[in-house]
């Protein structure tokens, strides 16, 4: 086999521009372009780190800032279930003296009621017992046939009555 042959002739010389290729690589790609992009990686990892910073930075103020508000809206809260309570307690210390004006005008109106029934029920009693002893009167001198006089029949009609 003639390449097997040629091995050995053309072994230095590839070993050679091996040697050159990867040399100018070596210098080209290594130390031209690997440091540029090693830059660049290294600016990127930097400008990653300076970004979580601030992101980390903004959500501690916000953080801080949103404590402040439900510091601000619980006080605010409790400030307005004051109000709220104390005018709850206006208005049932309001409703309590208009009801207790009401009841004293009702107890009133009630007294005079009473009254005015006490009056009309003895004046009844007093007109029943004027009618009942003329009645008396009356049935007396048809049934009978005798004359009984007024203060009699008034006094029988009285103690009737308080049986009654």
């Amino acid at each position: 086999m003639p390449q097997i042959a040629q091995l050995a002739e053309t072994y230095s010389s590839q070993i050679f521009w091996l040697l050159v290729f990867f040399g100018i690589t070596f210098f080209f790609i290594g130390r031209g372009m690997v440091p540029k992009v090693m830059d660049t990686v290294t600016l990127r990892d930097k400008q990653i780190a300076d970004d979580l910073a601030a992101a980390q930075a903004a959500r501690d103020l916000a953080d801080e800032e949103e404590e402040a508000w439900r510091k601000r809206e619980n006080e605010n809260r409790a400030k307005a279930q004051a109000v709220i309570a104390k005018a709850k307690s206006d208005g049932a210390a309001a409703s309590e003296k208009k009801i207790a004006a009401a009841q004293k005008r009702l107890d009133k109106k009630l007294a005079e009621a009473e009254a005015r029934i006490a009056e009309a029920r003895s004046a009844a009693m007093a007109e029943v017992e004027t009618v009942a002893a003329d009645a008396t009167q009356d049935i007396v001198a048809r049934l009978a046939g005798a004359k009984v006089d007024a203060a009699t029949a008034e006094a029988a009609v009285k103690e009737v009555l308080a049986h009654g």
